[in-house]
Parts: structure tokens; C-alpha cells; sequence
């Protein structure tokens, strides 16, 4: 096994910590632009994975001068670091509003974005405010269904988002399919409405689909750290682990068990099991999770003392980032640095 992911200088790092490698962070960048062949300005990466201004300022040092978010402390960060151009890809309502304005108002050289479906607030939001269309294709979380669209998007003509997040078939024949099926009455849309200034579309798993259309943003999140569920699932798609989990265990309690200090507050646990991939103990099986713990079985067991670390691949890196205050970063193999998880927060100071 390659031990790319191994820190030499482990005993001086805490568990459970979040750990982040740079080095992969940026091949992952050059391999998101290879995908759209090279157009920078068609790639607005969605930050909302890593909430880090470190990885801003690397996204920026790579060319990519637009970025999409799901939170006002996000924007506000991306702002900070520069960042030209900044889609809040969440309808604003109540006191979002009157934040968002601010923010406007406190970084002018910046262009912000929002998108909306509900009538009401298109017609109430500030004539300075940037507005996308957001249009159903087919998740039914948000958005307007394409055929009801063209009404709506004359009230404010901005452009248009799509996201299809639930097409993450793990064949990627039959995720394109899917994709095209679900892009079709999309693509009469566009037509119809033709010329669209601008549209932001697609999350990971289609991004390959989306970058052939040279007519689109592309908006992939999860490829910047990538996890383990999206490496398993989606195989065409070569990104490569960039942030991992350290966790330690803490009690052998009986027979095969370890107990591991990975729980909830430490790795996402709004999936299923497996939420961790241990990559030095891939067929352990999770028997128990709870607030500060989780117990795995595993035959080799008795290969482990009390206080010994493991490495480990988020099933969803997203959530686990913003469960931790900072990430421990690795560089030439060794921790050398913290990296402040910024926008983990709710509000900044806007």
C-alpha cells in the first residue's frame, strides 16, 4: 500500500483531528480544470466542502476566480480572500436579505449572486441583487419545474442554476443517461429563453457531463478533498483523497472490538455505516457510534494497542469538515500547520 497519507510526527498531533494535504488539494484543482478543458472561466468551484480561505487562496493561485457557496459566511470568506465573483446558491429569506445587501455594500469589487423559485421573492429582492433561476431537474429539493420556468425568469432575467445532486448512479453510462434524460426539457428551456447570460450547473458526479457542454459553469464541490463514498461509487472520476480523519484507540472492550474516539462530533454520521473507510483496517465493521466513540469489529484486533492511530477516508467529507475548528495540515509527510475551517460558522461579522 502506498503510505502517501502517513505523518511521521503523529504522536504530537490530538485525536481526532481533521487532516488536509495540500499538495493533493491542488492536483485535484489541476485536474477539475483539465476536466473542462483548460477554461478557467467555466469553473465555479462549490467551497461549501472545504470552508477553508486557505483553499480559496489556492483555487485563486490556479486561476479560478469564481466560486458558488451555500452560506453567507461562505461568500463573506471567499470575499475576503478575493475572490471575483460569488453565487450564493440559497434562496434568501428573512434577515438573509438584508445581509446579503450588506455584504454587497462592504465588498463592491466583488459581483454577488443568489438564486430564488418563489414568485414572491423574486418580485421583493433589491433591484442591485444578481438573480439565477433555480430550475428542478428532477431532485425536487428546490427549483422550478422547467416547464413553469419562463414566466418566472422574465421577472428577473439573470440566469439560470441547476443542480442534479440525485444523479450519482455508480455506472457511468447509466448516470449520463439519467443526466441526459433529466437535462432534456432543460435544454428546451434554455432554448426557449435563449440568450441566457449565464448558467451554473451540476455538482460532482456530472461535472464530466456538464464540462462537455461548453455553454455552462461547472460548480463541482466535493472534488476539491473528495471522500470515500464519492471514490467507490463514481470510479470514472479520478480525483484523490485530500483530507483524511486521525483517530486513536482509546478501549479494546472484548473479543474483536476496538473502540476508536471517531464519533459523531468528529465524522459525519448522517449516513449509514460505513461512515469511515480505515485505511489500514479496510474490512473493520462499525458496531456501535455514538457521541465521542465508535466501536468497529475486526479480526485482527489483537494487531492494536490501546493508544495506536488510524487513518481514515470520510464516506462524506462535507459534514465532517464542519465538524472541526481547524484541520491539521501535512506537508512532506509530516503535520506542520493548523488550517482555520472559517466558515463552519454561521456568521463571520455579516
Amino acid at each position: 500500500m502506498d503510505r502517501w497519507f502517513e505523518v511521521g510526527n503523529v504522536a504530537e498531533v490530538d485525536s481526532p483531528a481533521l487532516l488536509i494535504y495540500p499538495d493533493r488539494v491542488e492536483e485535484n484543482i489541476r485536474r477539475m480544470i483539465a476536466m473542462v478543458g483548460g477554461g478557467r472561466e467555466r469553473l465555479r468551484p462549490h467551497i461549501k466542502t472545504h470552508k477553508m480561505p486557505e483553499i480559496v487562496r489556492l483555487q485563486l493561485a490556479h486561476g479560478l476566480k469564481k466560486c458558488k457557496c451555500a452560506t453567507i459566511a461562505e461568500a463573506e470568506m471567499a470575499a475576503q480572500c478575493g475572490v471575483e465573483d460569488i453565487l450564493i446558491a440559497y434562496q434568501p429569506v428573512g434577515p438573509k436579505v438584508k445581509r446579503i445587501a450588506r455584504l454587497i455594500e462592504t465588498f463592491p469589487s466583488t459581483r454577488f449572486s443568489v438564486v430564488a423559485d418563489d414568485e414572491e421573492v423574486l418580485r421583493s429582492l433589491p433591484s442591485n441583487f444578481d438573480v439565477l433561476l433555480d430550475i428542478d431537474m428532477g431532485q425536487h429539493r428546490t427549483g422550478v419545474a422547467p416547464g413553469a420556468a419562463a414566466r418566472l425568469y422574465r421577472l428577473r432575467s439573470g440566469g439560470l442554476h441547476i443542480y442534479d445532486g440525485h444523479l450519482n448512479l455508480p455506472d457511468a453510462t447509466e448516470r449520463k443517461e439519467a443526466w441526459a434524460n433529466a437535462f432534456a426539457p432543460v435544454r428546451t428551456l434554455i432554448k426557449e429563453l435563449a440568450p441566457v447570460p449565464r448558467i451554473v450547473a451540476g455538482g460532482t458526479p456530472t461535472f464530466a457531463f456538464w464540462a462537455r457542454e461548453t455553454e455552462f459553469e461547472c460548480s463541482p464541490g466535493t472534488a476539491f478533498l473528495w471522500d470515500h463514498s464519492y471514490g467507490s461509487k463514481l470510479r470514472d472520476l479520478e480525483f484523490l483523497p485530500a483530507a483524511l480523519v486521525l483517530t486513536r484507540v482509546v478501549s479494546k472492550p472484548s473479543g474483536n472490538r476496538l473502540c476508536l474516539d471517531l464519533g459523531h462530533k468528529a465524522i459525519a454520521a448522517e449516513s449509514p455505516h460505513p461512515r469511515v473507510h480505515l485505511l489500514d483496517l479496510p474490512e473493520a465493521i462499525a458496531v456501535g457510534h455514538s457521541e465521542e466513540h465508535l466501536v468497529v469489529e475486526t479480526p485482527r484486533s489483537e494487531e492494536f494497542r490501546v493508544g495506536d492511530g488510524l487513518y481514515g477516508v470520510p464516506s462524506h467529507i462535507c459534514p465532517t469538515v464542519a465538524l472541526h475548528a481547524s484541520a491539521i495540515v501535512v506537508k512532506n509527510g509530516a503535520a506542520c500547520g493548523t488550517w482555520k475551517v472559517t466558515a463552519r460558522d454561521r456568521i463571520l461579522s455579516i
